[in-house]
């Protein structure tokens, strides 16, 4: 990413940052690279998937984050104290109705864009918007979850559940369409 221009970044339709670390993920770019993805969707029209940590990173961060959202900055969501670290998180959305997914110290999106999913506390967990002329959506969990991920945790929602409605995702973000939102 370092070594690619605005110009050829503005050649693809869909940018899609995963989980990991987005401390690490901001730092290991330099702030041309930044500018240049941030430039490329703002102003030329990519379109943006962040996914827990790609969600942090898409919003403002003293990491060589993206701001894409206009100066917001999101915070891990609370789990309503029942700690941190992979669990089995229900998250709602106005079109799927109520769903188990993988959370692993994800973000919550208070203050930016439409709400598409909903966290147990009814905080922000899926949020979709403009920013510039490109489309963003921004999850806090992990919908592509495998099965494996699953491990030691109860799901009342099959991985296949889960990870269909990443493919919901994934395809909102390529098309630029609206997802339901509450």
């Amino acid at each position: 990413m370092n070594a690619m221009s605005e110009t050829t970044l503005r050649s693809f339709k869909l940018l899609i940052v995963p989980g990991g670390n987005s401390i690490t993920i901001g730092r290991s770019l330099t702030g041309t690279a930044t500018a240049n993805i941030h430039n490329a969707i703002v102003s030329g029209g990519v379109h943006y998937l962040g996914i827990c940590a790609g969600g942090f990173f898409g919003g403002e961060s003293i990491y060589n984050g993206l701001n894409l959202t206009n100066g917001v900055w999101f915070n891990v969501y609370a789990d309503a104290g029942l700690g941190i670290g992979p669990e089995a998180v229900e998250i709602s959305t106005p079109s799927s109705g109520k769903m188990d997914q993988y959370w692993a110290d994800g973000p919550q999106f208070t203050g930016w864009g439409s709400i598409v999913g909903k966290y147990p506390d009814g905080t922000p967990a899926v949020v979709e918007g403009k920013s510039g002329v490109g489309w963003v959506i921004l999850v806090g969990f992990h919908p592509e979850a495998p099965a494996s991920w699953h491990y030691g945790m109860t799901f009342t929602t099959s991985a296949a559940v889960d990870n269909a409605y990443a493919g919901t995702l994934i395809e909102a973000a390529l098309n630029g369409t609206w997802l339901p939102h509450y």
